[in-house]
């Protein structure tokens, strides 16, 4: 008798349990999982995230400050004088959900450093996930402390039974085509998690240099090189494609008159292969070849695969440059 009462117990506090709350954590939980399992630039990840960022926490919260459910007018009527905060209905949660998480994010923004976490998409992530994941199930009990006759639900169960009763229409439609929009929702991120994910990825290309301490930085070139002398620079590229990819890197001296090139030079020619998620770094030395006085433009093109006849800035995948005066020996 007692295994009966406990299982009874147990599975009916399984039914109780707020139908959208559970998806709104599940929801949050996979959020993370993906951001941490899959590659930077995957469209997976920016479906997921977009939720997570301008829904989900924010209708958590909506769920711990208001657990009931809108008053009709004539229970509005009736307790008129009732101290109790009256409910709100399901386009003013929604509202106040997206309202709400455009709050948490900045704010998770700035606590994740002073907690002495990374700044990365990650951390944000798991920051966003666990405020939605905790203030849903306060949202939880919030909603099994009230009354049943004023808790706010959308269990699919609990709208199907006044859909039957045919208290009230309006309210009993409204739940209903949320539950469906849920629904809907949770099968469109399952069909993204069993079809490949297509790509939207990126380059990265990037120059450094030593500091005094042997440390690369970025932005320290010099800006000036005695003729003949040669300009150490370490070139790096992170591929984030999706897939391993070939590049080519192009070392131009290019003089320019009035903002136009008027002659290049090939300095020197990479050709590499990068894993997806990887950074390969080389250190290369550039030696100009212009006269002393001349200043000029040192610029790094970078191809996927094989370059044009015409190596230029405006067709490379992605470029970056610097300038340098030559001076006497």
């Amino acid at each position: 008798m007692s295994h009966r009462t406990s299982s009874s117990t147990r599975f009916g506090f399984v039914r109780r349990y707020p139908f959208d709350l559970a998806v709104v954590s599940i929801g949050a939980l996979l959020a993370y999982l993906i951001v941490t399992m899959v590659g930077t630039g995957s469209s997976l990840r920016l479906f997921v995230t977009v939720p997570l960022a301008l829904f989900l926490p924010g209708y958590a919260l909506v769920s711990v400050l208001f657990p009931a459910r809108e008053r009709d007018a004539r229970e509005t009527a009736a307790t008129a004088t009732d101290a109790r905060p009256r409910g709100i209905d399901i386009t003013e949660r929604v509202g106040l959900g997206f309202a709400l998480s455009l709050a948490i994010v900045p704010l998770a923004v700035l606590v994740v450093p002073i907690i002495g976490l990374e700044l990365t998409a990650a951390s944000v992530t798991a920051a966003l996930a666990l405020v939605t994941v905790v203030a849903a199930q306060l949202g939880v009990v919030r909603r099994l402390q009230t009354p049943d006759t004023e808790r706010f639900s959308v269990s699919p169960i609990s709208s199907l039974g006044r859909l039957r009763g045919d208290d009230n229409a309006v309210a009993t439609a409204s739940s209903v085509l949320l539950v469906v929009a849920i629904g809907i929702a949770v099968g469109a991120l399952l069909v993204g998690l069993l079809l490949p994910v297509s790509g939207g990825g990126y380059t990265e290309l990037a120059l450094y240099s030593e500091d005094e301490d042997g440390e690369l930085v970025a932005g320290a070139l010099p800006s000036e090189v005695e003729s003949g002398e040669s300009i150490p620079v370490t070139v790096s590229i992170e591929n984030q494609e999706g897939d391993q990819q070939r590049y080519t890197v192009v070392i131009q001296e290019q003089v320019l008159e009035d903002g136009e090139v008027v002659e290049r030079t090939e300095l020197q020619r990479i050709d590499t292969t990068v894993s997806d998620g990887a950074t390969a770094s080389g250190e290369r030395s550039v030696t100009p070849t212009a006269g002393s006085g001349e200043t000029v433009r040192i610029s790094v093109l970078l191809y996927e695969g094989e370059p044009p006849a015409t190596p230029t800035n405006d067709n490379a995948a992605e470029e970056t440059h610097f300038w340098v005066e030559v001076t006497g020996a």
